[in-house]
């Protein structure tokens, strides 16, 4: 038989899909490692699984017991439904600027909200989830930005992953730093089989921390927490690419208009700025590998969608 004992078993083995038309008159391959392919539609459900079996097995996390964290809301969503099937308790700390799909998927399974300063960022709901667990002794705080449980996991499993579907024939790999994890892990694993492999993260213009700019306010969910966090591995890099608003907005538009891939706002970062590699001589031929981070169907309420958002709610009605 080949049944999953609980939802937390599902996590994992998302498809690597070739993009075809926005990749047109590109001397490059462009491949999405689809992470929306995950139980509830993100990467981050690696991490939420991770974090908390790691907690487990190290006793910081007892049977019932509470989980507080600050996140921007994939991260929250993947810890609520591990934490619903396992059978604890989730506080979440989150700003504002977080979208009503994240806000109300949250509480259906079960989270708490806590909302901090929009202009606070990714810092404010630190600060918050600080403040709560030095109120409540005995919860457990994942700390997703320092937790090794979260770049091991990509080495592990995204990693091991992307080397088995191309058949170790990767040149590049691209993707978006929130809490760093994900680049990490797997550009150091395969940057150890391949040392001609380069590693680019992806950050926004307006929140350029990693490139030594200043902290900023962006509209990339998912990414540029406005620090640099432990868990990214800045020598691993090769080189940061930083992305507009706009950019990110219009390419997971087109992903989700000429390709019919479900991209949320980071994958549109992640995407525009692997084009840029592709496009340039010496990655003729090459092959280079992206995040499709989480679905659109999570930024439905976000200026993502609202040119969409507002045709479908003008439409005529047409007599029968």
């Amino acid at each position: 038989m080949n049944i999953a004992e609980n939802m937390a078993a599902t996590v994992g083995n998302t498809p690597l899909i070739r993009l075809n038309h926005v990749t047109a008159g590109l001397d490059a391959e462009i491949c999405v490692k689809a992470e929306f392919f995950n139980p509830l539609f993100s990467v981050k459900d690696r991490i939420g699984k991770a974090m908390i079996e790691a907690a487990e097995r190290d006793g910081s996390l007892k049977p019932g017991g509470l989980i507080i964290e600050p996140t921007s809301g994939n991260t929250g969503i993947a810890l609520a439904f591990i934490a619903r099937a396992k059978g604890y308790r989730c506080i979440l700390t989150m700003p504002e600027s977080m979208s009503i799909e994240r806000r109300v998927l949250l509480r259906l399974l079960g989270a708490e909200i806590v909302l901090t300063p929009r202009a606070r960022g990714m810092n404010g709901a630190i600060a918050m989830a600080k403040k709560l667990l030095s109120e409540t002794p005995g919860a457990f705080g994942p700390g997703q930005f320092d937790n090794p449980a979260n770049p091991q996991v990509h080495r592990e499993t995204t990693a091991e992953e992307i080397w088995r579907d191309t058949d170790g024939k990767i040149d590049a790999f691209v993707a978006g730093v929130g809490t760093g994890g994900t680049l990490t892990g797997v550009s150091e694993v395969l940057k150890s089989r391949n040392p001609a492999f380069k590693s680019f993260a992806v950050e926004p213009v307006a929140s350029p921390v990693i490139s030594g700019g200043a902290p900023g306010p962006h509209m990339i969910q998912g990414i540029g927490a406005g620090f640099i966090p432990k868990n990214l591995n800045v020598d691993i890099i090769d080189e940061v690419i930083q992305v507009s608003n706009e950019d990110a907005f219009a390419t997971a538009q087109a992903l989700a208009q000429e390709e019919g891939l479900p991209a949320g706002i980071s994958t549109g970062a992640n995407v525009w700025a692997a084009i840029q590699v592709a496009k340039r001589p010496e990655f003729k031929g090459k092959r280079i590998v992206t995040v499709g981070c989480s679905s659109t169907e999570r930024y439905l309420s976000t200026a993502l969608a609202e040119k969409v958002r507002d045709e479908v709610t003008n439409l005529p009605v047409h007599e029968i």
